[in-house]
């Protein structure tokens, strides 16, 4: 586990209080309280986060090491992007959490809807492009997510990987798929419910997608319970495929399971909006203001994307190199649709596909 203290130190990010200022979003919060908790002085915070728990250290980390009044103030709590929902649903009467960070963009716009979020700070919405925010600021486009192939490359050699979506039903890859439950996983749900929508338009009517998704329930080998189940699960072999999104299969890569590598499906990628919201009426909403503004500054997110592979929502000045050289492609999939239909969609394969194909 990476010390949350030493987080990029000498790095770009660390020290950038008077930096992020000048740029509108400063590293100590933005919100109309200043930053400080209702007796003007900082107070505890929380973070319901589906990122990477080893990042999430290491921001939180570095924001305190940017922001020293703030240290020792932040507490994670890692969760599914559906089980955070969930928690902030059922806490909606008396809020225990201050961030709900990582959940696509379906899950924080039900969370809109449900009254359970607050407005991010003004200059963070008006940073964010409007396509990848809600119209009133409720939730905010954090990064975009592609999701692909997950591969062991000790296990297949380039002319054995996949190359398309439909390539995964093939007779070859039968057993060989590990895929994350999908119930509980924003990343999976956002994956099968692409899969349904881009086969929609065949007979106007989800059944296409779910005929595809049955097949590919016939080739998988398990479901794991969690990411971690699942990265332990390909890199012992037990199945040489999965799929997952672009920035956690980089992370793996460049840390504990260098034979992970990303595959970009030909026909493309589904670029999935991840973002982060306010809890509203949390304990600790000042942290949260102060949190976000530091999160989605210029500088922050310059150096996510070239160390940490993300695809900000933010506009930047160059794009990273690893990000150029992979060529990736957009899988064009109506979200609307989707975010209507997710709940039906994904209730369908739970009770009518897993486990029978």
């Amino acid at each position: 586990m990476f010390n949350r203290r030493t987080y990029l130190q000498g790095t770009a990010l660390a020290g950038t209080t008077l930096a992020l200022a000048a740029c509108g979003l400063g590293a100590g919060g933005g919100g109309a309280d200043g930053g400080g908790s209702g007796d003007g002085g900082p107070s505890p915070f929380t973070i319901y986060t589906a990122r990477d728990s080893e990042l999430a250290e290491k921001v939180v980390a570095d924001f305190e090491a940017a922001n020293p009044d703030w240290e020792g103030m932040a507490t994670i709590l890692t969760l599914g992007a559906q089980e955070a929902l969930e928690r902030v649903r059922a806490e909606s009467s008396n809020p225990q959490g201050d961030i709900w960070w990582g959940g696509t963009r379906q899950q924080l716009t039900q969370g809109a809807a449900d009254g359970v979020l607050a407005p991010a700070p003004d200059e963070v919405i008006e940073a964010i492009p409007e396509k990848y925010r809600d119209p009133e600021g409720l939730w905010v486009g954090e990064m975009l997510l592609a999701e692909l192939f997950m591969i062991n490359t000790e296990m297949l050699s380039s002319d054995e990987v996949p190359a398309d979506w439909d390539d995964l039903l093939e007779e070859q890859f039968a057993g060989n798929i590990v895929i994350r439950d999908v119930e509980a996983s924003g990343t999976m749900r956002a994956i099968y419910c692409s899969m349904i929508d881009r086969l929609y338009d065949q007979e106007s009517s989800p059944e296409p997608g779910y005929e595809w998704l049955t097949k590919l329930d016939a080739n998988t080998a398990t479901y794991a319970a969690n990411p971690t189940d699942m990265y332990q699960r390909v890199s012992r072999q037990e199945a040489a495929i999965s799929l997952w999104n672009l920035q956690d299969i980089m992370l793996q890569k460049h840390g504990d399971f260098p034979m992970f590598d990303a595959v970009v499906p030909t026909s493309g990628a589904p670029m999935l909006v991840d973002g982060l919201a306010k809890i509203a009426d949390g304990p600790g909403g000042a942290g949260a203001d102060a949190f976000i503004s530091y999160l989605m500054s210029t500088e922050v997110q310059t150096a996510m994307a070239e160390e940490y592979f993300q695809i900000p929502s933010i506009k930047l000045d160059s794009e990273p190199k690893w990000l150029a050289d992979l060529g990736l492609e957009e899988l064009e999939v109506d979200w609307d649709r989707i975010a209507e239909n997710e709940e039906e969609w994904i209730g369908h394969w739970a009770s009518s596909i897993k486990g029978k194909g």
